[in-house]
């Protein structure tokens, strides 16, 4: 069966099917040629037990309150900001493409969005200012990838409710490995701008009382990530909760800034129905898909097959991060977390591994696929932004922050305790 439903994904994948309508096909064919039982009669109550869940809620409500600050001109002012602040680094302004990433990710709870934001922002000072196209389009690409990692992240919202572990603890979790990404990939953009200083552009130094001025900038992005994750581990409100309080902040600091206008709310609410609709799609075939799985008895088959390796547990991670690798460049983020979850996770769960830790390593091998080839979602979001030049000069440009990623993985294997420190610590 595992040979079967592999095909069948890669398959119809290969065919430009859209992936949720993907999971109800492989869903209905576990069903016809896999299971004695008419599962299919189940899908009704199962897509209404599903779509009705109340953690779900926080998903529009997260996608709204990063359209709402991205729409209302917040991001430019956030990237100039930040500019001020760390272009004296060597790589200059390719910092900023960091640095605001890392924080429209504590809000935005999407990567795409992530990287979409500060690429329309960020490429036209990069032509501007002579930066070396690939490292600057490439750091953009790969400081959207925190977007899913750094709290609320709309994944681990996902990956919580479809294995029933706590999205607080969570969203705790991958506060340390998402600031540690985004220093590594500041790290790794100096080391590369030291050996070749002409990549990175000029460094500017700004006036001390300029820097000042502009931190009133990131006041309003910090405060309201404060407040959303405050509410949330203070116990004063849920997840969903917490991103109503959000999309209600957001829309007070975009009338402080003169930036709420009905344009500006049709956009934000068009483009949150979209992206939430394809969310839950995916979600609802997930469910459906998952369920076939577990009543046809794969979980238990491929736990055998891997207890005839006589893999150890180290080794089965091993094999685990292996697998995530190879279909990342294949497969879309989101899907890649829903179709292999309830295949994966009771393995990784069964071996003695924490699953709010596995959560986590699965989120950096997920946001590997995000600046992978030929699947990288946020590589073609960037090049989009360029509106030149070619595609692989932005694949090139990522693979230094690839290497950053493939060591926090291996940190995470060797200490577990990145992740699962500060949910002990404030459990």
């Amino acid at each position: 069966m595992i040979v079967y439903i592999s095909i069948g994904l890669l398959g119809l994948l290969s065919l430009s099917i859209p992936v949720g309508i993907v999971l109800f096909l492989l869903g209905f064919g576990v069903d016809s040629f896999f299971s004695s039982f008419p599962l299919i009669r189940g899908l009704g109550n199962l897509t209404w037990s599903t779509s009705n869940n109340a953690t779900l809620i926080a998903i529009p409500f997260f996608v709204l309150l990063g359209e709402i600050l991205v729409r209302s001109g917040i991001a430019t002012r956030t990237y100039a900001a930040l500019d001020r602040w760390v272009s004296w680094l060597p790589g200059g302004l390719v910092h900023a493409n960091v640095a605001t990433a890392t924080l429209f990710s504590a809000t935005s709870g999407s990567s795409v969005a992530t990287a979409a934001t500060v690429a329309t922002v960020a490429m036209p000072q990069a032509e501007k200012l002579g930066y070396d196209p690939k490292l600057f389009s490439g750091a953009i690409a790969a400081g959207g990838t925190l977007g899913i990692m750094i709290p609320p992240s709309i994944n681990l919202i996902v990956y919580g409710f479809l294995t029933q572990t706590s999205i607080p603890r969570l969203f705790l979790a991958g506060l340390v490995p998402g600031i540690g990404l985004a220093l590594g990939f500041i790290v790794i953009t100096m080391i590369i701008c030291m050996i070749r200083p002409s990549l990175g552009g000029a460094r500017r130094v700004f006036p001390f009382p300029e820097m000042l001025r502009a931190l009133v900038q990131l006041v309003p992005i910090i405060l309201l990530f404060t407040v959303i994750i405050g509410t949330i581990y203070k116990g004063w409100a849920t997840p969903t909760e917490a991103a109503a309080v959000g999309v209600a902040g957001a829309v007070v600091i975009a009338a402080f800034f003169g930036g709420v206008s009905l344009q500006m709310f049709h956009d934000a609410i068009l483009g949150t129905v979209k992206i939430t609709s394809m969310i839950m799609l995916v979600v609802i075939g997930a469910s459906f898909l998952n369920f076939t799985l577990a009543s046809a008895g794969l979980g238990r088959e491929l736990q055998d097959f891997l207890s005839g390796l006589g893999l150890t547990p180290m080794m089965t991670i091993l094999v685990v991060v292996c697998i995530y690798i190879i279909l990342g460049f294949f497969i879309e983020t989101l899907s890649l977390m829903v179709v292999t979850i309830p295949i994966i996770v009771p393995l990784v769960v069964e071996q003695g591994f924490d699953p709010i830790w596995f959560g986590i390593l699965m989120i950096v091998l997920i946001e590997m696929a995000l600046i992978t080839p030929p699947v990288g979602l946020n590589l073609y979001v960037v090049q989009g932004a360029r509106k030149s030049g070619r595609m692989s000069e932005v694949m090139l440009g990522a693979v230094p922050y690839v290497v950053a990623m493939l060591a926090m993985v291996a940190a995470l294997i060797a200490f577990p305790q990145i992740a699962l420190f500060l949910p002990d610590a404030l459990q």
